[in-house]
């Protein structure tokens, strides 16, 4: 990060007095340093030529397997901050009602904006496959969250704990002989095709459960930052789940899930084994199933963040790293629309440069079909790119957040 800080001038004065002084600073940093680690993964999907995916043992190096597992992180802490935030909006005014009101609204708008949007900006045009991601199944847990604010704090803890806990039980019911039922449990809990018409298909990529549920407990999380000793429970909670995946995992019978359609994710995710080397033995450990997200996989991110977000909330926002990422943090559907736009700009351009094919880049659906065998860069230009990427977005991302600090009574900025 400090590499990439240098890249990016920074202003003198602190962002901290443009934005409301009840936000919570240690939040706005991990979301920051989530968006950070986000578009590296981003960076990879767009730019490695690697023609099997980083987690696959058998083919991936070390470094491209870490360079995949580190991104792990980034989607349980949105979704777990993303409940923090809202519970947090209660304490600057605003009713349940009108909390219940956002979650469906802004809910709805996401999938939206997924389907349109953002499916154009992976694309760049809306004729090939869609693909549900990380915001189709934020927007979908939004919209449930609009129902679960109703019940008191602690059983939206226990229902989020429940889910993320017991969600691996479901793995074996087998819905396939029914008629509608698979293209719902596709949606709700095993990544794949669903298919409407001869014409009309969506592949769900990111099924809902247990992201409700990681949701829900980032809302009831939110009620521990109304105690001034909130640091000492956030770290013991992140221990406390760091310690249980290493226990789960260990005993490598439950937790760890089944990888959606191998067609789409042909991995060797599943109990972990020894391998050729020991140090591919550790990978293999860390080797956790996110699509679905599987138990080790929520254990494994999800403590650790607690753990920084407990050490976060010491953290002095003056310095130019914290400014910087509290620059992300504070505007990150904003980033997370354009870093798209931009990375798929950039890896035409450079593509164009080096003589490689990029017509591609708009014909299909790269998650689903890849990219051809002639293109691709190695992980230094990977890790190049990245900087370039996090040099540029800081100048638009810093436009925007003194725009909604001098537009706060503009409530549609709170959709964006």
């Amino acid at each position: 990060m400090s590499s990439v800080a240098s890249a990016i001038p920074v202003a003198t004065k602190p962002l901290i007095s443009t934005v409301r002084s009840s936000r919570v600073l240690s939040v706005d940093l991990l979301r920051g340093l989530v968006m950070v680690i986000m578009a590296l993964d981003h960076v990879r999907d767009y730019f490695s030529g690697a023609a099997y995916p980083a987690e696959d043992l058998t083919h991936a190096s070390v470094a491209l397997f870490l360079t995949r597992i580190v991104t792990h992180f980034c989607a349980p802490a949105f979704f777990l901050l993303a409940g923090t935030g809202a519970y947090l909006s209660l304490s600057r005014g605003r009713s349940l009602a009108q909390v219940s009101y956002f979650f469906v609204s802004r809910g709805l708008w996401l999938v939206v904006l997924e389907l349109v949007v953002i499916r154009f900006a992976w694309n760049f045009n809306l004729t090939t496959l869609p693909v549900a991601q990380v915001i189709w199944a934020l927007g979908w847990s939004m919209v449930a969250m609009a129902l679960l604010v109703w019940l008191p704090v602690r059983w939206i803890a226990a229902f989020g704990i429940a889910m993320i806990m017991f969600h691996n039980l479901l793995d074996r019911i087998d819905l396939a002989g029914l008629a509608v039922f698979p293209r719902l449990w596709t949606v709700l809990h095993v990544p794949g095709m669903v298919t409407f018409t001869p014409h009309t298909q969506l592949f769900v990529g990111y099924p809902l459960i247990p992201w409700i549920g990681v949701m829900a407990a980032g809302y009831a999380l939110g009620a521990l930052f109304r105690r001034p000793d909130r640091r000492v429970p956030l770290f013991w909670i992140g221990f406390a789940a760091t310690v249980g995946f290493f226990i789960v995992r260990g005993i490598n019978h439950y937790g760890n899930g089944m990888p959606g359609d191998q067609t789409i994710f042909p991995t060797t995710l599943g109990p972990w084994h020894v391998q050729r080397t020991f140090v591919f033995t550790i990978l293999s450990f860390f080797d956790t199933v996110k699509y679905p997200p599987s138990l080790d996989y929520l254990l494994m991110t999800l403590g650790p963040a607690l753990i920084l977000l407990s050490l976060l909330d010491r953290a002095i926002g003056g310095s130019s790293p914290a400014r910087i990422l509290m620059v992300f943090g504070r505007v990150p559907l904003f980033y997370y629309v354009i870093h798209i736009y931009l990375i798929h700009l950039l890896a035409i351009v450079v593509a164009w440069l080096c003589g490689q094919p990029y017509a591609w880049m708009w014909q299909i659906t790269m998650f689903v079909q890849g990219h051809p065998a002639n293109y691709g860069h190695g992980l230094p230009v990977v890790y190049l790119m990245w900087a370039v990427v996090l040099a540029i977005l800081y100048y638009p991302c810093r436009w925007y957040t003194n725009f909604k600090a001098r537009h706060r009574d503009w409530s549609w900025l709170s959709y964006l």
